[in-house]
C-alpha cells in the first residue's frame, strides 16, 4: 500500500471483539498456554509477547507503521527522541571506538558527543554538517558510525545526505540519521542509502504535545544488534503513548502538508517586515541551500528562524509580547511555538560555538502550527512592533 494508507490501516489483527479502533493494551506480563508454550515464547521457537519491557502489541504497532513509512526493515520505539539517539549509538557502538558528529545537532546529542559518550571510551571527531570534505577527513581506522540530523536544529543547515552516506559506505561506516524534522512525509534517508534513522516522535508524529516517544528504524540486522542494549536498559515506550502515537501518524500526511504551507507563508511575511535581519528556512530561495533542501526533501518543513537586531534583549520583548503563539521549546505541534534557542534548547551549548553555528542572542525559532496564518502573521507582526 502507499505510505498515506500504510499510516491508518496497518494495525494489528483484531481481537475476538472485531473492533475498529485498536485498544490499548496496559499490561506489564502475559499469560501462556503452559509451561512448554512459556519456555517456546522465550526461546524463540514460538512469537509471542513476553513481557512489556521487551514488547507490547499497542508498541509493536507503532513500530512496525515508522517502518513501513521510512522504507526500514524494522523498527524499534523508545520512551523518547534521545532515549531512541542514545540507544542508536550505545547499541552498536564500542569503547573504544569512534564516531564522527554534526556540529549542528540538538542540544542533548551535542552533550552526548562532548559529555556522555567520552565517558564510556567513545571519542567524537565533531565536523561542520555542510561539509562533506570534513566528514571524509575526520575518518579514522576505528570509525564505526556517522551521526547527523537534517535539517538543523535549530540553525535548518542541510547536509548533503547523499555525499555523505557515499563517504561512510566506502569506509564501511555506519550512517545514522534524526529524521525529525522532516518526517519520512518529507525525506525518506533510507532510501537514500542511509543505515539508521531515528526520530523524536513526541514532535510531528504526535502533532499535539501530549506524549513522549522514540523510534529507531533500520535494517533487522541493525535492530538485532541494538536489542540487547534495549531490552537489558528499558528505554521502553509506554502502551498508552504508543497508542496515542499510531492512532496520530494517521493523520500526519495531511498534517505535514499544512503545516509546511503555513512555514512557507510565514516566512515569506517575516523575510518583508523591517524589524527582521535574517530568515531561515529551507523552503525559500533565499535559504543558502534551497536546492539541495528541494532535492532532498518534498517541502520546506515547519520550522522557521528568524534573528532581530537587540540580541537577547530584544528576542525576549518580541517573545512576551506574543499573544496567540504558545512560548515553549516543544516543536511539531499544531499550535504555533515560539523558541529563545540561545537560552533554552541551547543554552548548555559553549557561546563561540553557538554563534559560529548562527544560533545568536537575536533568534527566534518558530514551529509553525496549523492555525490560520493571517492569525499567526497579526500576532508576529503585533510582537515584532
Amino acid at each position: 500500500m502507499r505510505p498515506e494508507t500504510d499510516a491508518i490501516r496497518a494495525q494489528r489483527p483484531r481481537g475476538p471483539e472485531h473492533e475498529h479502533a485498536v485498544p490499548v493494551f496496559l499490561t506489564t506480563g502475559y499469560v501462556f498456554d503452559s509451561g512448554a508454550h512459556a519456555a517456546a515464547v522465550f526461546n524463540g521457537d514460538v512469537q509471542g509477547n513476553r513481557y512489556a519491557r521487551l514488547s507490547n502489541p499497542n508498541v509493536d504497532e507503532f513500530a512496525t507503521k515508522v517502518a513501513l513509512l521510512e522504507g526500514a526493515e524494522r523498527a524499534l520505539a523508545t520512551a523518547s527522541g534521545m532515549s531512541a539517539v542514545f540507544a542508536s549509538i550505545a547499541g552498536i557502538v564500542s569503547a573504544g571506538d569512534h564516531i564522527v558528529g554534526a556540529e549542528q545537532v540538538f542540544g542533548s546529542t551535542h552533550a552526548l558527543f562532548t559529555q556522555i559518550l567520552p565517558r564510556f571510551g567513545i571519542e567524537t571527531t565533531i565536523v561542520d554538517l555542510t561539509d562533506s570534505d570534513a566528514w571524509l577527513a575526520a575518518i579514522r581506522p576505528n570509525t564505526k558510525m556517522f551521526v547527523l540530523e537534517s535539517p538543523s536544529n535549530p540553525g535548518l543547515a542541510i547536509a548533503d545526505l547523499a555525499a555523505i552516506i557515499e563517504i561512510a559506505h566506502r569506509h564501511d561506516i555506519l550512517v545514522n540519521i534524526d529524521n525529525c524534522f522532516t518526517t519520512p512525509v518529507l525525506q525518506r534517508p533510507i532510501q537514500m542509502g542511509a543505515d539508521i534513522v531515528v526520530h523524536s516522535a513526541t514532535k510531528f508524529m504526535d502533532g499535539q504535545g501530549r506524549v513522549l516517544g522514540g523510534v529507531i528504524a533500520s535494517t533487522a540486522e541493525q535492530i538485532d544488534r541494538i536489542m540487547p542494549f534495549y531490552k537489558h536498559t528499558g528505554p521502553t515506550l509506554s502502551a498508552f503513548n504508543a497508542w496515542l502515537l499510531s492512532r496520530s501518524l494517521e493523520t500526519l500526511h495531511v498534517r505535514m502538508e499544512r503545516h509546511c504551507a503555513n512555514a512557507l507563508t510565514v516566512a515569506q511575511f517575516l523575510e518583508e517586515h523591517p524589524r527582521v535581519r535574517t530568515v531561515r528556512y529551507p523552503g525559500l530561495a533565499s535559504h543558502p541551500q534551497y536546492e539541495l533542501a528541494m532535492h532532498q526533501m518534498s517541502a520546506g518543513g515547519a520550522l522557521v528562524t528568524f534573528e532581530v537586531d537587540g540580541g537577547t534583549a530584544a528576542a525576549m520583548d518580541v517573545l512576551d509580547r506574543l499573544k496567540v503563539i504558545s512560548r515553549s521549546v516543544n516543536l511539531g505541534d499544531t499550535r504555533t511555538i515560539a523558541t529563545h534557542p540561545a537560552t533554552t534548547t541551547h543554552g548548555n551549548v559553549d557561546e563561540a560555538v553557538r554563534e559560529r553555528l548562527g544560533i545568536t542572542s537575536g533568534l527566534i525559532r518558530l514551529s509553525v502550527g496549523l492555525e490560520d496564518t493571517q492569525d499567526i502573521r497579526e500576532d508576529l507582526d503585533a510582537a515584532l512592533g
